[in-house]
């Protein structure tokens, strides 16, 4: 297919973030540091989860998914930005777009559920924790990563087909680095305003249906903390909660930022650099977050080490 001089399915060119740095090995330095800590915490994460008993619980069943989807989330992304820098190509196929933006709206999308649902397992434990083994059984668990899932794969598969058959007849060049929505859309030739007022949308009913779910579950959890008489016990629903506060906040801002707030507030680089919060920093963070305050983690951390230095130590 012709649009004027240009086809439609011919390579883009991603600019990159390291176009305008002035140390673009010290962000290529920092960025496959970055990318390792992220794929190796949150694969240990997953290991310690499914090889620790104490950690054989709904929460950290969920928080297993949550590792799953940041893994191959900064996967999607990273790995290209990395390569292209030691090649010393830009270039994207078309067909390498369109997967790359599926994969980046399916996988934030499942994120964005998983998150909002979580804390409904947070306001079980809170709430009714002696309920909590029959509130979130492992059918409950099931249906509640189908549906993250499942949601992702929704926003992935409506908004690709449309983003990917305007036709992109201006520059070729995607100011970022991976094709994010926006910046594809800036490309094309032909109006594309309905569409992105439908994506708008679609983005704030994205937000809103996990938000509300947060802000519900929260609302009951800070009424009950309240009404807890021992601190102990108000210390320890605390604790409990702000881990997963704080990641949605990291990550429910950036997103809100890019995808909710008028282009003409922000910038191509502020994108770029809010982008790289959250499809580089946040996956690295996330696990972080939640070995660091979380006790059980760290003990499941120490005994495994304790278990390998042992075995070398009978080894030699």
């Amino acid at each position: 297919m012709e649009w004027g001089n240009y086809s439609m399915y011919a390579d883009f060119v991603l600019l990159g973030f390291f176009s305008n740095t002035k140390f673009p090995w010290l962000f290529f330095s920092l960025i496959f540091l970055v990318f390792v800590i992220s794929v190796v915490s949150n694969v240990i994460m997953i290991i310690l989860i499914h090889i620790d008993p104490r950690l054989h619980t709904p929460m950290y069943f969920l928080l297993s998914q949550l590792s799953i989807m940041d893994i191959l989330y900064i996967s999607t992304i990273v790995p290209k930005m990395l390569v292209d820098q030691l090649m010393g190509q830009k270039t994207i196929s078309f067909a390498g777009c369109t997967a790359q933006h599926f994969l980046y709206l399916t996988l934030a999308g499942a994120e964005f559920f998983l998150l909002g649902l979580m804390s409904y397992d947070r306001y079980v434990a809170i709430c009714n924790p002696l309920r909590y083994p029959v509130l979130m059984n492992r059918k409950v668990c099931l249906l509640i990563v189908t549906a993250a899932w499942l949601g992702g794969s929704v926003d992935g598969f409506l908004l690709t087909p449309v983003t990917m058959q305007f036709p992109f007849c201006a520059s070729r060049e995607i100011n970022h680095f991976f094709c994010e929505v926006p910046a594809l859309l800036k490309l094309s030739c032909t109006d594309t305003s309905t569409y992105e007022t439908a994506m708008y949308v679609c983005c704030i009913m994205m937000l809103l249906i996990p938000f509300s779910v947060i802000s519900a579950s929260y609302t009951r959890i800070l009424i009950t903390v309240y009404r807890m008489s021992e601190a102990e016990g108000r210390r320890k629903a605390v604790t409990t909660c702000s881990s997963h506060m704080v990641v949605v906040s990291l990550f429910y801002g950036a997103a809100m930022y890019t995808y909710v707030l008028p282009h003409s507030y922000h910038t191509p680089e502020q994108d770029k650099a809010v982008s790289a919060f959250y499809t580089i920093l946040t996956p690295m963070l996330n696990p972080l977050i939640y070995s660091l305050r979380n006790k059980d983690v760290t003990g499941a951390l120490k005994k495994a080490l304790g278990q390998c230095f042992s075995r070398r130590i009978r080894v030699f």
